[in-house]
């Protein structure tokens, strides 16, 4: 089984030519074997084609990945999860550890660089939710400046960066109806505890509107915020390798990421307020060169 998963992973690379591998849930992947089956893996798939990108997708807290794996990089939760607590409110499932501006700021100054993928939203965060929903559009100009300004690689998700309203739902086309009816009812346990709303308001995944709601509409895309991702991008691209020194009000809710000459002033607060000399609008952000 595990050469048969190596073999699998280097044909991707040999035989379909792509660029790199992520490679799901690796924290689950048990292997008390001398050398564990993902450093095998690494090695073999740049055997096949040097320079080929292994990331994997791994529980915060664990940097095995980096550490013992030689892998290139990993999905990194932790801002997502900071700054959606402090963006929302939200404080149920795995975001009950979160919530201050200081889980914002360990995040934004880790030593891992851009060996750490992050986002502000991906398949996870939103088509696992309920209801599939994104971030609220008020604070989304505030999550990408810090998002793609992070030292982190940053990943873009389905439409964010037009602003996309449609939600992202978890949707299945299984055929078999045990499968089927296992993945319906196994959504709805799975969220029968949270507050907000009915475990039978929870879509169906088998339902073909499902997957029709969840339909990019470009057309219904935001011009302005198009344009921040663009302007981001570039301004990202000069700051290179620079790294990040933040700082913070935990009382008053702000923070001030600097890096490469460019300072990112963040009102996290619901409420306006000085931050860095300037006045914020609640969940507002700004560029500012020094």
């Amino acid at each position: 089984m595990r050469e048969w998963a190596i073999q699998n992973a280097c044909q991707w690379v040999r035989d379909f030519h792509v660029d790199g591998l992520r490679l799901d849930a690796v924290h689950a992947i048990e292997d008390d074997s001398p050398r564990h089956v993902l450093a095998e893996l690494a090695d073999r798939v740049r055997a096949e084609r040097p320079g080929t990108l292994v990331i994997s997708e791994m529980e915060t807290g664990d940097l095995r990945p980096l550490r013992d794996w030689g892998h290139d990089a990993q999905w990194a939760d932790e801002l997502h999860h900071a700054l959606h607590v402090l963006l929302t409110g939200e404080r149920e499932g795995y975001y009950a550890d979160y919530g201050r501006v200081a889980d914002v700021a360990a995040a934004l100054t880790r030593p891992e660089g851009r060996r750490l993928v992050v986002c502000t939203q991906n398949h996870d965060q939103v088509g696992n939710r309920a209801l599939g929903d994104r971030p609220p559009p008020g604070s989304r100009r505030l999550a990408a400046m810090l998002t793609l300004l992070a030292p982190g690689t940053p990943l873009l998700f389905m439409g964010e960066e037009h602003g996309e309203r449609r939600p992202f739902r978890f949707f299945t086309d299984h055929d078999d109806p045990f499968i089927a009816d296992a993945t319906r009812e196994g959504r709805r346990r799975e969220f029968a505890g949270f507050a907000g709303f009915r475990a039978e308001d929870v879509p169906d995944p088998q339902a073909e509107e499902t997957f029709l709601a969840s339909r990019l509409d470009r057309a219904a895309g935001d011009p302005a915020l198009r344009a921040l991702y663009r302007d981001l991008l570039a301004l990202r691209r000069r700051l290179g390798d620079a790294p990040a020194s933040v700082d913070l009000a935990e009382d008053e809710r702000w923070l001030v990421l600097r890096r490469g000459g460019v300072e990112v002033l963040a009102n996290l607060a619901d409420r306006e307020q000085a931050v860095g000399g300037e006045t914020l609008r609640p969940f507002e952000g700004r560029i500012r060169h020094r």
